[in-house]
């Protein structure tokens, strides 16, 4: 299957509680780098921007999806908590069924699908 036509959505939970692409990949960001504050620059965002966002994920899994240590000698960081692992692996998953879906409907009726 070729990288294009590719499924992008939301899911909706309510009314202004959405998870999509950019606060999955931001959550992806987040356990790369190790670091809320370089995911925000990976992404292009303000600290506080991320930081809300990560609260807003927070609220929309019902627990937390990073964990933070202090910095200090043994040094800091924060990383995906189990909940927030699955929650981007779950999101990935049905996005790649989605895009298979995309495809095969599309077959046929677009060149190249």
């Amino acid at each position: 299957m070729s990288e294009f036509p590719r499924a992008t959505f939301r899911i909706e939970f309510g009314p202004e509680k959405r998870l999509g692409p950019g606060k999955v990949r931001l959550l992806e960001c987040v356990s790369e780098t190790g670091s809320i504050s370089a995911a925000a620059r990976k992404m292009g965002m303000s600290y506080r921007r991320a930081w809300l966002l990560i609260e807003e994920i927070n609220g929309l899994v019902g627990g937390s999806a990073v964990e933070t240590a202090a910095g200090g000698s043994g040094g800091g960081g924060t990383r995906l908590t189990a909940l927030g692992m699955r929650l981007v692996e779950a999101y990935r998953a049905i996005e790649r069924e989605a895009d298979v879906i995309v495809s095969d409907r599309l077959k046929g009726i677009f060149p190249g699908v």
